[in-house]
């Protein structure tokens, strides 16, 4: 899978478990760790919690594992390395808190419009 595949997968997967304000930053012309951040907030750890593990369920699928992953016990930040997509999901206050796209103000916002589900 191309780094662009993972980040729509992962979109779809945030979407499918309902995840909050989701934002794609391609990050490539301004950093080489990476291609994309993928960004979310869940209302609760739970659905935190149901977010990752739906991404990391559906992506091994297609054999693709992160190759590191933080905060899986904790209910305010999980972070996911996919070496070229880096997927944070947040708390609603950790969001506002931590602020990934002001930091990230160089990077492109992806329009993911068409990769999200109609409702």
């Amino acid at each position: 899978m191309t780094s662009k595949e993972i980040m729509e997968n992962v979109v779809k997967y945030m979407d499918s478990k309902k995840a909050g304000d989701i934002k794609v930053l391609d990050i490539s012309s301004v950093t080489t760790m990476a291609d994309y951040f993928v960004i979310c907030q869940g209302g609760s750890a739970p659905q935190m919690k149901a977010i990752s593990e739906e991404i990391e369920e559906k992506l091994s699928e297609h054999g693709v594992n992160p190759i590191g992953r933080e905060g899986m016990n904790t209910s305010y930040w999980i972070l996911m390395d996919y070496s070229d997509v880096i997927v944070h999901i947040f708390n609603n206050e950790s969001r506002a808190f931590y602020s990934i796209e002001n930091l990230w103000g160089d990077a492109q916002e992806v329009d993911i419009s068409e990769i999200l589900t109609e409702e």
